[in-house]
């Protein structure tokens, strides 16, 4: 089950792909199937171990075309281990509504990723959310759980402030939210209560078969209860005007200096027509000023 769109985020084999705080994997094992070079991070190091053997998995049974690379290690979102512009893609679903400081982890995010790179998020949608909470406190105050809802505004600014640009956003998974309002109202931990059992059955049905039924009707409920609010961003190139600041602040040395040798040149044919008036006999001194103003006036220019 994606949440990413990957229709809505082309990914090119060969694209150094990021899936921070990856879970069990699933957009990372998708990004290796299309063939791109993976680095599934979690803290969870249960996880990683899980995710590394299914990419062992795919790897014998000949899921990834050739040039695709995997791996999983566990890691801090908060202290990548990598250079700057180190990825293509950076993923980070489901992630952020845990994490205390979520403006460092969009830094290290933008840090890692390239120049003209692709970055999805994805977060628990404000109202289903909102509707979760109310209904179970064990819903969000566990260790680990979810610290804060996200307004698909407040998300969107925040990711501005730390220098991305979005472009586009969706919802997903509209059938999922009813699955976990009948959790929250029955017990989080309480996988025996029949509706909530039923309702996981639909959900592995839905998910295994990809029958034409529930994929119209999660198309029509994704706008109105989706679960996830999903935004996709660049980082944008350096501009240009930077790039050429000191070339630009080099050339314009001689044009602050020529302001006082225009000044000068000035004075100069001032000075000269004055002297021509009054003294005749001073026309070659004119004449001779003249040509001096030229000549720094043309020097000026």
């Amino acid at each position: 089950m994606l949440t990413v769109d990957f229709s809505r985020f082309p990914l090119a084999p060969g694209d150094r792909v990021l899936d921070l705080g990856c879970g069990a994997g699933r957009h990372a094992f998708e990004c290796y199937r299309r063939g791109a070079q993976v680095v599934a991070l979690d803290q969870n190091g249960e996880e990683i171990r899980e995710v590394a053997k299914w990419f062992a998995a795919m790897e014998e049974a000949g899921e990834a075309p050739a040039g695709a690379s995997a791996t999983a290690m566990e890691g801090d979102a908060l202290n990548l281990p990598f250079p700057d512009d180190s990825f293509d893609v950076v993923i980070i679903s489901e992630v952020m509504e845990h994490i205390p400081d979520d403006k460092g982890v969009l830094a290290e995010m933008v840090r890692v990723l390239r120049p003209g790179g692709r970055i999805a998020v994805t977060v628990p949608r404000y109202g289903p959310e909102k509707v979760c909470w109310a209904l179970s406190d064990a819903y969000h105050e566990v260790e680990g759980g979810h610290i804060r809802i996200y307004r698909g505004d407040e998300l969107l600014g925040k990711m501005r402030e730390a220098g991305l640009e979005p472009y586009g956003t969706h919802h997903a998974h509209g059938l999922h939210s009813p699955y976990w309002w009948l959790k929250c109202a029955f017990g989080v931990d309480n996988d025996k209560a029949l509706p909530v059992q039923a309702y996981h059955k639909l959900l592995v049905w839905d998910i295994m078969k990809k029958p034409l039924a529930t994929r119209l009707a999660e198309r029509a409920l994704n706008p109105v209860i989706g679960k996830s609010f999903v935004v996709y961003a660049t980082k944008p190139h350096l501009p240009e005007t930077a790039a050429a600041e000191p070339a630009a602040t080099a050339e314009s040395e001689p044009a602050g200096a020529a302001a006082p040798a225009r000044k000068t040149a000035r004075s100069a044919k001032s000075g000269a027509k004055s002297g021509a008036r009054k003294t005749a006999g001073a026309e070659p001194v004119a004449t001779s000023a003249k040509s001096a103003a030229k000549n720094s006036t043309g020097a000026a220019k």
